[in-house]
This record gives C-alpha cells, structure tokens and sequence, in this order.
C-alpha cells in the first residue's frame, strides 16, 4: 500500500493572469487528490528567495540546466551571461525566479494523497513546456519556453510549480503554510459526521 503523502502546488502570477485556476484545480481533483490547504497571495522575496534553494548544489543545478540549452542551441554563455559559471549562472536563474514568483498574486495550495508529489510532477508535465505532452497542465496551457525565456533573461512562464520530491514538499509546506491552515483529510470530517447522525 503506497503511503499518503502532501505536496505544494504554486499557480503561478502567468497562470493566474490568464485565468487557468479552476483548469489546474480540476486536473489534480479528478485524478483523487484532496486539496487540504489553501491560500491566494502575494509572496514576498523572502518567501521566494526561501522557496528557492540557495544551496551550491542547487544553483548549480540551475546554472548547468541552463548551459545545456546554451549547448542545445549554440549559444555562447560567456556572451549571453558574462559567464560560463555554473553557479554563477544558477544565481542569475534564482533571481529570475525569485522575480517571476514574487511578481504578482499566486494560489499556493497543498494536496494530498497516496504518492501525491509523483502523481502531481506527471499531471504539470516537464518544467520546460516546449517538451511538456499534451494532456499535460504545461503541455495544454503554457506557450513560453526556455529559448525566449532565456533570450528576454527570466525565468520562463510555465503555470505552476509543484514539488519535485517529498522532502523539498515538506520543507516548501512548511514555508507557505502552519500547520493550522492545513486540514485532515475529508474523511475524518466524514467519519465523525456519520457517527452523529446515528
């Protein structure tokens, strides 16, 4: 039996501009998952800059996802970013980021089920929409990619953010919401419902 587990989701300010709450909100209800916390917000750059790792391990992570597309596409990183660094570069991706999720209101949700931060990774698609599946949130709804994104230097418009294991789903959980603002799962309220009718 697979353990429940919960994950953060982040409809991110692109999303919510064009009006794509509800479609997000639909696609992870009807595979099962329950939505126990919930809030409409705007993050500071605290919580983004926090939200976003800073460790070398991380940023290097960014800055060499970003050398592989400058290799992809023949771009110079020297010429483009000043640098070939990786974690320079990964600090260059950050502040983008950091920017991207602190430019306007966002909905931070969590969800909650057996294997939620897989089911949810499958149900957003890659990071990248340009490679994101139809049937896909990011393959169905987001028209950025990382080559324009790159080019305008920000990080790139792809609708949500969902954690990408569960210990960085506990950590993030932990950021956006108290423990408070999170509730049980329906079934407890179902329960005890059930047993006072009788």
């Amino acid at each position: 039996m697979i353990k429940s587990e919960r994950t953060l989701v982040v409809i991110k300010h692109d999303a919510v501009m064009r009006g794509l709450i509800g479609e997000v909100i639909q696609r992870l209800e009807r595979v099962g998952l329950k939505l126990v916390a919930l809030e409409f917000l705007s993050a500071t750059e605290d919580m983004g800059d926090k939200h976003y790792a800073s460790s070398d391990e991380n940023l290097k992570r960014f800055g060499n996802n970003t050398l592989g597309m400058c290799k992809e596409q023949g771009v110079d990183p020297k010429e483009k970013y000043g640098t070939e660094d990786p974690l320079e570069i990964g600090r260059m991706v950050k502040r983008w980021n950091v920017e991207l999720i602190t430019r306007g209101p966002v909905l931070a949700m969590i969800w909650e089920g057996p294997d939620a931060v897989n089911i949810v990774r499958k149900l957003a698609g890659p990071t990248n929409p340009q490679i994101a599946p139809p049937g896909t949130i990011r393959g169905d709804y987001s028209w950025d990619n990382f080559e324009v994104a790159n080019d305008e230097l920000r990080s790139v418009y792809n609708v949500l953010h969902a954690s990408g294991n569960v210990k960085e789903a506990e950590m993030e959980i932990k950021l956006w919401f108290s423990e408070n603002e999170i509730f049980p799962a329906y079934e407890l309220y179902a329960h005890r419902a059930m047993r006072k009718m009788k």
